[in-house]
């Protein structure tokens, strides 16, 4: 997909950021937490991803766990698969024994956050590739709650709808979204 996209094949530069969910009431204590910035008790997921929103790693933890814990080993699964990464951009909340870990393999770490005063909804440079996959992966309704009693299986949950849309976007068929009309909708029926 990188290649009918223009890229290079190896991605060389990814974009590391996480998501806090609820989590259903099937789903153990034991495997999830609360965020106390966004007061949701659930799990966190982290994703790492390139420009063109392709999903090289995924962890989901508890959502009491910091982005600079989560972060090192995300990144640790991204290097191992992808060894030319040489560039990550991260959120504010990442800290300097990140940026430590990631300099381990040579590679470099920059920190984008928001314009300090800046209200309302503003695309980050850089950050917005990250934001944008997870609106793509909300499109399933799957993953609007973590529903899943172990993190390893929403980790599977999120890759299962990660090639649904890369498949989609191979074979350049639409997203269904909630607009579009069903084949029932476009029938008129006699009344």
């Amino acid at each position: 997909m990188r290649q009918q996209e223009g890229r290079n094949t190896k991605p060389s530069a990814c974009v590391i950021d996480a998501q806090s969910v609820k989590t259903s009431t099937s789903v153990p204590a034991t495997s999830h937490g609360t965020d106390n910035t966004k007061k949701i008790v659930g799990r966190k997921r982290s994703i790492a991803t390139g420009k063109l929103g392709l999903l090289p790693a995924v962890l989901a933890t508890a959502a009491g766990v910091q982005d600079s814990v989560a972060g090192p080993q995300l990144l640790g699964q991204v290097a191992a698969a992808h060894p030319d990464l040489r560039k990550v951009w991260v959120d504010g909340g990442c800290r300097k024994h990140f940026a430590e870990h990631a300099a381990t393999p040579g590679i470099d770490m920059k920190i984008t956050a928001r314009t300090p005063g800046t209200r309302g909804f503003i695309p980050i440079p850089k950050r917005w590739a990250v934001e944008r996959t997870y609106g793509w992966l909300m499109l399933h309704r799957r993953l609007v709650r973590s529903c899943e009693a172990h993190p390893h299986r929403c980790e599977a949950m999120i890759r299962l709808a990660m090639s649904d849309l890369v498949d989609r976007r191979l074979t350049g068929e639409a997203t269904l979204s909630w607009r579009d009309p069903t084949p029932m909708d476009q029938k008129h029926i006699p009344g």
